[in-house]
């Protein structure tokens, strides 16, 4: 009787030890796939920055390349060529003290 349970013992204890080693198994492959998935989001992060950087480029260029009325560009003109006449003439003044 001894032998049976002896056999039975054994048996267990293999299949424990096939268990105990597919477990360590599975953890290392948890850890990898951890690893990766946080790799992943990463990047994710990552490219939603890049998004978010090109769509307010996106939106800038948009708004530059508007349907402007000619009378709008002409009066757009006409205020930026005041304003460098006037740095212009601050510059002048500058200059001379």
């Amino acid at each position: 009787m001894d032998t049976g349970i002896d056999i039975q013992l054994k048996n267990i204890q293999q299949k424990l030890q096939q268990l105990l080693k597919q477990h360590q198994l599975l953890q290392k492959e948890n850890e990898q796939f951890k690893k990766e998935l946080d790799k992943e989001r990463s990047g994710t992060g990552t490219k939603k920055q890049e998004l978010d950087v090109l769509q307010q480029k996106m939106d800038v260029l948009r708004a530059g390349m508007g349907t402007w009325a000619e009378e709008e560009k002409i009066a757009l003109r006409k205020r930026i060529d005041a304003y460098i006449k006037d740095i212009d003439h601050c510059l002048l003044l500058l200059n001379k003290e």
